[in-house]
């Protein structure tokens, strides 16, 4: 059993044992339903264009240096050795240039999946306290990890129609 498992068990233990004085209202969420109805819903063309456009570019590079690759060893043993040293140097060049670029790339594609999974984090903490605010729940937990919980106290279906989705 996880440290989460637990501290959600001793949570919802005291919240029953609380409820016996008073009526407890508990929800539970499905985190990864929510992070994979938002991540389907997102429909940002401008930034899948410039990645779109970044990895084709990529994928050109590479090719022509497997292109520059396959010309030298075709050909190393008709050319001059001047030939051969400025075609060897123009391979190396462009694969510099090709492992920075994929790397930058890569770094790129991280920063904004991390932006993304930290905005969506911070809509779906709002969206959590206006729904225990407004529906009065006393406690709403992530129910991922838990053995079980009935649907009359999931409220995944809640928080996604409060961030936009289905």
């Amino acid at each position: 059993m996880s440290k989460f498992s637990k501290v959600m068990g001793g949570l919802l233990a005291l919240a029953v044992a609380t409820g016996a004085a008073a009526e407890t209202k508990i929800g539970v969420f499905s985190l990864e339903r929510i992070v994979q109805a938002v991540s389907n819903q997102k429909d940002d063309k401008k930034v899948k264009e410039e990645f779109a456009r970044r990895q084709a570019e990529l994928q050109r590079m590479e090719s022509q240096a497997k292109d520059m690759q396959a010309d030298l060893e075709k050909n190393e043993a008709t050319m001059s050795e001047a030939d051969k040293t400025k075609k060897q140097k123009a391979l190396r060049d462009l694969s510099t240039q090709f492992q920075r670029k994929l790397r930058e790339f890569r770094e790129d594609v991280s920063a904004k999946q991390a932006e993304d999974e930290s905005r969506t984090g911070e809509l779906l903490r709002k969206a959590i306290k206006q729904l225990a605010s407004t529906e009065k729940y006393d406690l709403i937990v992530q129910g991922d990890e838990l053995p079980y919980y009935g649907p009359q106290v999931d409220v995944t279906d809640k928080l996604l129609k409060m961030l936009g989705g289905k």
